[in-house]
């Protein structure tokens, strides 16, 4: 294993390069709805070179990376754009190509959002699975995390801390019937996601749904495509009875894909989301900025 140390890291990560680069054997088309404009949309997920990371390429061939810089919007979901172009509702696929062990990919949709599938990263997965993975020859880096950071928005807390491998432990807390939810995963390995992550939905709250419609989001949301919470139960059966804080690890996962690299940390959270996620890439990304150009 080669290793690479920078002066600016010192205190704490390292980028580390070892095992290889992957990407898609060959690529795959899925078609669906958008969760939020309701748009009809199709993608199409291709083999990128190494060290290409993942881009979202819209109809008019605007090139959106999956970075955080390009983070436009955590409402709701997380949304890349630039003066020009948006494509919503990225965390799914990205958590799906991350979770499975893809390095580079080129995602390429002909409207502005990713399709929701059925509420969750499993068509993603499976299709990725499908077509398989390749190595590319070179490289990969991991993102070696050396001492423990935190960050904080009122009651919604993530620690990240040193690990051998990347984990996620999840706390939520919801009105009646959700409650509390804790999991603690193990390493999340593309066997691990496919089984233990990528199936569980999106989820919203009945009370909420008038508002979101006023909010123009959640239009093209059914309970073909999410589990829909009401003050007395589930409307449909669950696929885990802890779907909800094992989907919120899911979303935590497609959004630490923005970091361009393979983490090696346990992420801690209560009651994060989408804002808070992008905010600790953010912190993690700041003392290695001027380590990614010289890889």
């Amino acid at each position: 294993m080669r290793s690479r140390s920078y002066a600016n890291t010192a205190k704490l990560a390292r980028v580390v390069d070892v095992e290889y680069q992957q990407t898609l054997a060959r690529e795959f088309v899925l078609s669906g709805v958008g969760l939020h404009t309701g748009c009809r949309t199709n993608v199409t997920v291709a083999p990128a070179p190494a060290n290409a990371g993942f881009s979202f390429i819209l109809a008019d061939d605007s090139r959106l990376p999956a970075a955080p810089q390009f983070v436009r919007s955590t409402v709701r979901c997380t949304t890349l754009g630039s003066t020009t172009a948006e494509v919503n509702t990225v965390e799914h696929i990205l958590a799906a190509l991350a979770g499975m062990g893809v390095d580079n990919a080129v995602i390429k949709l002909d409207a502005e959002e990713v399709p929701i599938m059925d509420g969750s990263a499993l068509d993603f997965a499976r299709a990725i699975a499908a077509v398989g993975v390749v190595e590319q020859r070179t490289p990969c880096r991991v993102f070696e995390l050396r001492a423990a950071i935190w960050i904080r928005d009122g009651d919604k807390l993530l620690v990240i801390v040193p690990a051998p491998h990347f984990a996620v432990s999840f706390y939520v807390e919801f009105p009646h019937p959700v409650g509390k939810q804790f999991i603690s995963t193990g390493p999340i390995t593309p066997d691990y996601f496919f089984r233990e992550i990528a199936p569980n939905r999106t989820f919203g709250f009945r009370a909420e749904i008038d508002r979101l419609y006023a909010q123009g989001l959640a239009q093209g949301g059914s309970l073909d495509n999410a589990v829909v919470v009401e003050s007395d139960g589930y409307m449909g059966p669950l696929r885990f009875p802890d779907e909800i804080v094992r989907h919120k690890v899911l979303d935590l996962i497609g959004d630490f894909a923005l970091l361009g690299m393979r983490p090696q940390f346990e992420v801690i959270a209560m009651k994060s989301g989408h804002a808070l996620h992008v905010a600790a890439v953010r912190e993690l990304l700041a003392p290695v900025a001027g380590a990614r150009a010289i890889v």
